[in-house]
């Protein structure tokens, strides 16, 4: 049975809330009383978002403008790329998602995180729906470098039963790993379900949110990358952060999909070592590092991810066809871009790919988002074509239109700083972005920088033609 709205009379001025209409309010304004209706909230109703402590209170319409803002307090995660990635640290009573392939190193990053935290902020609650408390403890033994007096297991499926320790407890940070395998009694669906899940994760977005604790959410992911489990999981936190790699290589890149609290274009890089995952600071040099002089088919170019510039370098490779259609085949790179960019080489450069096999890699594993690798791939796929080898301290940037011309690039002026920085001599670019540096005074001593206005130039350019 639907509860009645109760009617109470609210100071438009000072926000007073009587049971009855005053012509002067007791700041002393006169007629400033509005008649206001509340609907009577239920205090076991589990269903609401419960954004306060005190259930009891009833929920009321206001305005904007009276909205005081209040900064998020942030707790040092002790680990600064995820820092970066989070915005700048873990905030109170945020919902975290975190996803990524198994074995690919989910768990390491959080168990370092809650160590992190325990030695810092006092007790942290770690619960694991998978693993036994031994195999955490035989992880924590090799990752865990600080104190972990204060980080406490607790192997738990039921919703409540971890409701009621944490009520215990009083931790600081919680991990549930993972949201697939709890359960609450309220419903009689197998955990991992759509209902489960769904239902598990309201539970916890009003356990953080009441009592002011930020949790860690591991997920599950598809055979196609992405999140299992209903969507309504990534619209009800407040950050989903997703944890690639290849399994060949050693490098983890941590990238934010959403963020509420901060913005979605930084990433953390992290190398996969016997003591646990360390952060990698030069990020530019270590997609560098495996460069060996003037080859053909490779080139470096550069992106810019959230607040820094990264040096990549762009291999391709040319084969003739054997049988059927030509294949075209990318790692890192959007393969519909690749199509397009074949296409303008054959219409406005002269280079006909037909009968060849076309393959592009971005070396070390990263999936750049943006266009500015563009002239790269293209340089690179020409240079395996023709078997020129163009200069290895030659940095190349720029999107390609359909009709060959170059456009400009955003955050040129700090990436060609960072080209300087790591002792690129030459950069090829956009003619516009040159004009912009040239009229800013921002290119820096030690490296020449030339513009082009089309594809054909930037490949006389490259290769001095």
């Amino acid at each position: 049975m639907a509860k009645k709205a109760r009617t109470v009379f609210v100071c438009n001025e000072c926000g007073y809330e009587s049971d009855k209409w005053m012509g002067q309010c007791i700041c002393g304004a006169w007629n400033t009383m509005f008649e206001q209706k509340l609907q009577a909230t239920d205090a076991a109703d589990k269903r609401g978002r419960g954004a306060t402590g005190d259930r009891s209170c009833n929920a009321k319409v206001t305005k904007l403008k009276d909205v005081v803002s209040s900064s998020f307090t942030r707790i040092d995660t002790g680990i600064g790329e995820l820092n970066r990635v989070l915005g700048g640290g873990l905030v109170k009573g945020s919902l975290t998602l975190i996803s990524g392939e198994p074995g690919i190193g989910k768990s390491t990053l959080i168990l370092q995180t809650a160590a992190n935290i325990a030695a810092s902020n006092g007790r942290v609650l770690y619960v694991s729906g998978e693993e036994s408390e031994e195999q955490i403890k035989l992880r924590a033994d090799r990752v865990c470098k600080g104190d972990i007096e204060e980080l406490c297991i607790f192997a738990e499926t039921n919703m409540e039963n971890i409701e009621a320790a944490c009520e215990e407890f009083k931790p600081s940070f919680v991990i549930i790993d993972s949201i697939q395998t709890m359960y609450t009694e309220s419903l009689e669906a197998a955990p991992g379900s759509v209902s489960q899940v769904r239902a598990c994760g309201n539970l916890l977005m009003r356990l953080g949110k009441v009592a002011g604790i930020p949790i860690f959410i591991v997920a599950h992911v598809t055979k196609s990358g992405e999140l299992a489990g209903p969507k309504i999981v990534e619209h009800l936190v407040d950050c989903v952060l997703s944890f690639t790699g290849e399994r060949s290589h050693e490098m983890r890149i941590l990238r934010s999909l959403k963020n509420r609290f901060g913005t979605t274009s930084e990433i953390g890089a992290f190398e996969m070592a016997e003591e646990g995952l360390v952060e990698i600071e030069n990020l530019s040099k270590s997609f560098l590092e495996g460069i060996t002089g003037n080859t053909d088919g490779s080139v470096t170019t550069a992106v810019y991810e959230g607040t820094r510039p990264l040096l990549l370098e762009i291999q391709a490779l040319t084969a003739p066809t054997n049988i059927g259609f030509a294949r075209r085949s990318t790692i890192g790179a959007d393969s519909a871009r690749l199509n397009m960019i074949l296409a303008v080489l054959e219409r406005k450069a002269g280079v006909s790919l037909i009968n060849q096999d076309v393959y592009v890699n971005i070396v070390g594993g990263l999936r750049p988002e943006g266009t500015s690798t563009d002239l790269a791939v293209a340089l690179a796929v020409y240079s395996s074509h023709k078997g020129l080898a163009g200069d290895s301290g030659t940095l190349a940037i720029g999107e390609i239109g359909l009709t060959g011309e170059l456009r400009t690039v955003q955050n040129c002026d700090k990436i060609i700083r960072e080209a300087a920085r790591m002792g690129f001599k030459k950069m090829i670019m956009p003619a516009g972005n040159l004009s912009r540096l040239e009229a800013k005074g921002e290119i820096p001593t030690g490296i020449k920088a030339q513009g082009a206005k089309n594809l054909r130039d930037a490949i006389s350019l490259y290769f001095s033609l």
